[in-house]
């Protein structure tokens, strides 16, 4: 389990990015955090793995404190962030070296994700493309079966069968004991793995539900007479609305509306949440 309490972070006396950040991210799920750019998705990724100390509050993992630096916490998790650099060595050479860090490490699985990915694990990681690189971390990075999977805009560089392949694997890596939590934009992407959603903002979590959760308070589409109307936008299929779901009925989550509905009534939804 992750945990933060009253979580603050700023790079400098001006510029605060995390404001009063708590949140519980538990297993069994996979876990959406959103928000507008610069808000500090990628910082709060970063003091969850312990690259980075928080001016303010704490951040637990698994009991521990990350800054604590304990390898049989990190032995447990796993980030990958949106930019990141690899040795000039092929995959399989990179897995067998790091792979003893990971004990369920499996190069089998490597090889067989690679495989549906469409990646040579043999190929030097320098001689692919970005694309390719970033398939290749993600075949590594789900082989190593890891507790905490963390990964940044993981879809970035994807191309679209390689999207698919990535929405079925990461589907099948998650269980009751393990947690994924995907910081992305491209909500479109991963909406049908989301079962979590995090919405940041500038004074803190503006949203911490599940997507059942989401969908029994709210509706999305249409508004129809008598609704409670939270939020409406224009759309070329006309008139999209989030709406009070006090009739309970069944509803689609709309992910993106959802954002824009929290943006722009956050007291609102927070009431509906009883946050």
């Amino acid at each position: 389990m992750i945990a933060t309490n009253k979580l603050s972070f700023g790079y400098s006396a001006g510029k605060r990015v995390l404001n009063d950040i708590s949140l519980t991210l538990g297993e069994g799920h996979i876990h959406g955090l959103l928000g507008c750019n610069g808000i500090g998705k990628t910082t709060l990724l970063k003091i969850i793995c312990g690259i980075m100390r928080p001016n303010a509050g704490e951040v637990v993992v698994d009991g521990f404190d990350p800054m604590s630096r304990r390898p049989d916490m990190f032995s447990e998790m796993m980030i990958i962030p949106e930019e990141f650099d690899l040795p000039n060595v092929s995959l399989e050479r990179y897995a067998k070296v790091t792979a003893p860090f990971y004990p369920r490490f499996d190069m089998g699985q490597m090889r067989g994700y690679c495989e549906a990915l469409g990646v040579n694990p043999a190929e030097k990681l320098h001689a692919m493309s970005m694309g390719q690189r970033k398939k290749a971390y993600i075949a590594f990075a789900l082989a190593c079966n890891v507790r905490m999977l963390l990964m940044d805009e993981p879809t970035n560089g994807l191309d679209i069968p390689s999207k698919s392949v990535f929405r079925r694997l990461l589907a099948g890596y998650v269980d009751d004991s393990r947690m994924v939590v995907i910081s992305t934009h491209q909500v479109a992407d991963v909406e049908s793995l989301i079962d979590n959603i995090v919405i940041l903002d500038q004074q803190g979590v503006a949203l911490n539900a599940t997507t059942a959760e989401i969908c029994q308070r709210l509706k999305f589409g249409r508004a129809e007479e008598g609704d409670r109307v939270i939020y409406s936008e224009r759309t070329i299929a006309g008139d999209m609305a989030v709406v009070w779901n006090e009739r309970e009925e069944e509803s689609l989550l709309n992910i993106e509306l959802l954002f824009n509905a929290t943006s722009a009534n956050r007291d609102a939804i927070r009431a509906i949440f009883n946050m």
